[in-house]
């Protein structure tokens, strides 16, 4: 099977080491198995790759596996671009922008994001990210973070 993330391997040679455990080294890779579990409804993965100052990672891997459901048939995701990367800041945070293309219910729910990513000693935690309507960024393809963050 394909990988989800659309990285063009099978999911074994892709994200499945990261979804059994594998800490990813990359931010950007990070960011592709979290797609693949959000495509996979990977509860337990999307909990375990939260930073703990995330706001949703006090929920838990059930709070999260709800919330999923809560989304059931609904939503479909249909791609993930990784646009640009930035290595840690002075606060030790790296960042990914993406694209990612979503349907629900026959709407286009298509966002790109700025993702921001802590090392917590073990590997690389979604911390926070800012998103914004792909519908209001028609060239997204050719979006970097600085045009990301020079748009407002």
């Amino acid at each position: 099977m394909d990988c989800p993330c659309g990285r063009g391997a099978t999911y074994e040679a892709c994200c499945e080491r990261f979804h059994q455990g594998s800490e990813p080294e990359q931010p950007r890779d990070l960011m592709a198995a979290r797609y693949a579990a959000f495509v996979m409804g990977d509860a337990a993965f999307l909990h375990r790759t939260l930073h703990t100052q995330h706001e949703d990672y006090a929920q838990g891997v059930e709070g999260i596996r709800r919330a999923l459901r809560g989304q059931g048939r609904k939503v479909r995701y249909q791609g993930l671009t990784i646009l640009d990367t930035r290595a840690p800041d002075a606060t030790g945070a790296a960042q990914v922008l993406f694209h990612a293309s979503v349907r629900s219910g026959g709407r286009d729910l298509a966002f790109v994001e700025r993702s921001y990513f802590l090392h917590d000693g073990t590997g690389w935690r979604y911390l926070a990210g800012e998103t914004c309507p792909a519908r209001e960024l028609p060239r997204w393809r050719d979006l970097d973070i600085d045009g990301f963050e020079a748009r407002r």
